[in-house]
């Protein structure tokens, strides 16, 4: 994990990679949540008797957004900034899911520092280039522009 003392400091990544991620499994358990919460029930998610017989993948797959709600989370773990006293979500741009996330599958993130402009309240906005890689497979789980706000 990168630490930064402020967001002056933090500045410096602009145009670098962050550390790549940790793995995360994505559970049935999980999928069933973010269904839940989402009110996504789509068979291929949460019925996985029906999946394994009618699905091109042989199982359940995961919510394409529950790769993008991931990305907070992922963040959280490269770096710190301890002068930061509030992140907020800001926005997303050029989304893509290349390719399914069937249950039980591996994703870490690997992500650069697009860039980072001032925006009001002592704050700075950043666009991070995302994406979410699925062990063992060729293409990513997603590719996303993922926008935050941090404030001192």
């Amino acid at each position: 994990m990168l630490v930064f003392k402020n967001l002056e400091e933090f500045r410096s990544i602009k145009g670098k990679d962050l550390p790549i991620g940790e793995w995360y499994s994505v559970t049935q358990q999980m999928i069933n949540d973010f269904a839940n919460a989402t009110l996504d029930k789509q068979w291929i998610h949460v019925d996985e008797e029906r999946a394994a017989k009618e699905s091109p993948f042989k199982s359940t797959v995961a919510h394409g957004f529950m790769s993008v709600a991931m990305i907070s989370r992922m963040l959280e773990e490269m770096f710190v900034v301890k002068s930061v006293k509030m992140g907020l979500n800001y926005g997303l741009n050029k989304v893509r899911f290349p390719s399914p996330v069937p249950v039980n599958s591996e994703l870490r993130m690997h992500t650069s520092v697009k860039d980072i402009e001032d925006i009001n309240n002592n704050g700075i906005k950043i666009t991070f280039s995302c994406t979410i890689e699925i062990k063992g497979q060729e293409k990513p789980a997603c590719v996303a522009e993922f926008l935050a706000a941090l404030f001192e």
